[in-house]
């Protein structure tokens, strides 16, 4: 029996059809129990009512404390359909009494309303009425007129539209295995599940994994998804290892490069003209090639999550004046730097992020550069050709080229991506856009 059910389809299938069954009884059920108090409801109403308007109408005549002609004329009045009681007395006409249950009988003595009870303990159900009449100052008089009337016929008028309802149950059963059929060869949840995660997988979240419980069909291609996975994401883990161990190990001949160069450097003027240019060439080189390591390890850095924000109280504006300053762009940019805007954040780290996209503004972006800050957001805006709209959705990726795209920071083409790291490790974004009039615009947001 259990494999019978091994399959995906047989699954849904049987779970269609229970979920209809399900619905169609308790639309049924829900049916029943509202014709049924409605056909209750309309019998009770249709004996109580006229029977509390004959009280009514007569009850002014009632002398009170009454006689026991004064009961037998009020039952007569009532048609023999009710017995009138008054502590000891009863009219001789009327039903019998001993079907009215005690409580009800001590609930009409303090009762202000008409009271009723639904009863079932006689070969057919039945309703009970108790009146108690009242003097006009809403004061008992001890009086009470009791009546029954039996629910035999609307009790079949039920029992025809429960048979009715229970039919139309039995009728839906073909519908929804045909239904069932219907939906087992369409698109099934685990499919979007699985097409969804290799979307995510796709755009480069590697950690993605899909839910592997179950034996059928599609919990086998979940397993075989998720292991192919976790081997992407081994290899990518090696690769960014294998860069970082390449990066440090490059970082001791580097230094040594560095030193010779810059003697080479002091003493370019000295040296035959062909041996200076290519001294300059060798010099200018190795510091591209050491820039280079460094953001490598940089982002090494990022991957391993060994970067820790130290976050104090800074002026914002005063730490990019300072950025701007440093590198010698504060005559190249057109700055507002208001005063007073005041955030949490790691300054050196502001200051890497600010360093890129304002170099990468100057590098590619002309004239025309301009930093504005606001609470919460530092703007980058240039006035160059702009971002190709092919080129938007990855300016932030390592490495990513295009001809216009601002995707190379000082010559290492990890500048924005390492700007983007350090704004997202702030708990921040970076959006990239055009602006109308022409030109790119970086807008950082940090939560400040």
């Amino acid at each position: 029996m259990r494999s019978l059910f091994r399959g995906l389809k047989p699954r849904l299938m049987a779970a269609f059809l229970l979920l209809t069954l399900l619905g169609a009884v308790a639309a049924a059920g829900a049916s029943y129990a509202t014709a049924r108090n409605l056909l209750l409801e309309d019998a009770q109403d249709g004996f109580m009512n006229p029977l509390v308007e004959d009280v009514r109408n007569y009850a002014p005549r009632l002398t009170v404390p009454p006689a026991q002609q004064d009961l037998d004329d009020f039952g007569s009045y009532l048609r023999g359909s009710a017995t009138v009681v008054f502590q000891g007395l009863r009219s001789r006409n009327g039903p019998d009494l001993s079907v009215v249950p005690a409580e009800m009988r001590e609930t009409a003595k303090s009762s202000r309303t008409v009271i009723w009870q639904r009863r079932t303990d006689l070969a057919e159900p039945y309703v009970v009425i108790g009146i108690p009449l009242l003097r006009t100052d809403g004061t008992a008089t001890g009086v009470e007129v009791w009546a029954m009337t039996s629910l035999g016929a609307t009790q079949t008028a039920i029992d025809s539209f429960s048979t009715a309802a229970w039919v139309g149950v039995s009728l839906v059963l073909p519908l929804a295995l045909g239904l069932a059929l219907f939906t087992a060869r369409g698109v099934l949840r685990p499919v979007r599940r699985l097409g969804a995660a290799a979307r995510a997988l796709g755009s480069g979240r590697l950690d993605t994994r899909v839910d592997e419980r179950g034996s059928d069909e599609l919990s086998d291609l979940a397993r075989t998804f998720n292991r192919a996975a976790e081997q992407l994401e081994a290899s990518q883990a090696a690769s960014r290892r294998f860069v970082a161990d390449v990066s440090h190990e490059l970082r001791t001949p580097l230094t040594a490069m560095n030193a010779v160069t810059a003697v080479l450097d002091e003493d370019a003027d000295s040296l035959p003209e062909d041996t200076a240019v290519a001294a300059r060439l060798v010099s200018a080189e190795t510091r591209k090639l050491t820039r280079l390591v460094n953001d490598l390890m940089e982002i090494s850095r990022f991957d391993e999550g060994r970067n820790l924000l130290e976050l104090d109280e800074w002026d914002i504006s005063t730490a990019v004046r300072d950025t701007l300053a440093a590198r010698g762009w504060t005559s190249s940019v057109e700055a507002s730097l208001p005063e007073g805007v005041v955030g949490r954040v790691d300054r050196r780290r502001l200051d890497v992020i600010v360093a890129n996209l304002v170099g990468n503004a100057l590098k590619h972006g002309g004239a025309g550069v301009g930093v504005t800050v606001r609470p919460g957001v530092i703007e980058v805006s240039d006035s160059g050709p702009g971002i190709p709209t092919d080129a938007l959705p990855h300016i932030f990726d390592r490495f990513y080229k295009a001809d216009t795209a601002r995707s190379r920071s000082e010559g290492s083409g990890l500048g924005l991506a390492i700007a983007w790291e350090n704004a997202r490790l702030h708990g921040g974004t970076i959006e990239a856009a055009n602006a109308p009039s022409g030109g790119a615009v970086f807008t950082l947001r940090l939560p400040w």
